[in-house]
């Protein structure tokens, strides 16, 4: 019984990273194309999709590969951007720790933005959750961000000048909505207006990819600073329905 149940939640977890696949599709075949036009052959290009699986930070790598830096930088830079994922994970420990040690584990490799997202829209919805749904949403973003990653580097040599699609304008409308999807939770807007107005201004005196890191510690810093908004009575009774057997 226990085992179907797991099942069950497997599927529902792949079924609810459809949508994201659809929106990140665009984003892993211009990686793709974008990597072979700087030099990286189509093994390399899905060895560092398994590896690494980071969008923002690979299409980081891809642009520093050719150049005479060195690799101590390139591994900086890419922490960087991938920073905010300290901050994902600090926030996940809370819902997990009843996973086992390898569990973790592997719940935190396919830690990324929409798996965060999506992990802490269901934990409000359910108060709780599985890792069975969890790792199929987790692998069916995995697997499809890899694939796509290939056929881009594959077919990208078709594509002379694969940027000038503008396809790339696709996820950060997709970032955009899962923004969105926390704005009743307190303080929100002053936190994201903060981290928003100091990122661009990073991005102006600092540059990329540092500008991404220090966005959101201006937010977090915010965050701590700002006293919690009072609980209303209807979360008070949304938390009591959710504590009960």
């Amino acid at each position: 019984m226990a085992e179907q149940s797991a099942r069950s939640d497997f599927w529902r977890g792949v079924r609810a990273g459809m949508p994201v696949i659809v929106a990140v599709l665009p984003f892993g075949l211009l990686f793709g194309a974008l990597a072979v036009d700087n030099g990286l052959s189509v093994p390399q290009v899905a060895l560092m999709s398994l590896t690494i699986f980071g969008g923002a930070s690979q299409m980081v790598g891809i642009e520093l590969f050719g150049q005479k830096i060195a690799p101590a930088l390139i591994v900086f830079s890419i922490f960087a951007v991938n920073f905010r994922h300290v901050l994902y994970s600090a926030a996940m420990g809370r819902h997990i720790q009843h996973w086992s040690l390898w569990q973790k584990a592997a719940g935190f490799f396919l830690l990324t933005d929409p798996q965060y997202a999506e992990a802490e829209r269901a934990v409000e919805q359910t108060g709780r959750l599985g890792f069975a749904w969890y790792m199929g949403l987790g692998l069916a973003l995995y697997s499809a961000w890899v694939a796509n990653s290939v056929i881009g580097a594959v077919f990208g040599r078709l594509i002379h000048n694969p940027e000038a699609l503008g396809v790339d304008f696709l996820l950060p409308i997709y970032f955009l909505g899962l923004v969105m999807g926390f704005r009743k939770r307190p303080n929100w807007l002053p936190v994201v207006a903060v981290s928003a107005v100091a990122s661009v201004l990073a991005y102006r005196f600092v540059g990329s990819p540092w500008h991404v890191s220090l966005g959101a510690l201006a937010g977090i810093i915010l965050a701590a600073i700002l006293p919690p908004s009072a609980i209303t009575e209807g979360d008070l009774a949304e938390t009591a329905e959710r504590s009960e057997p």
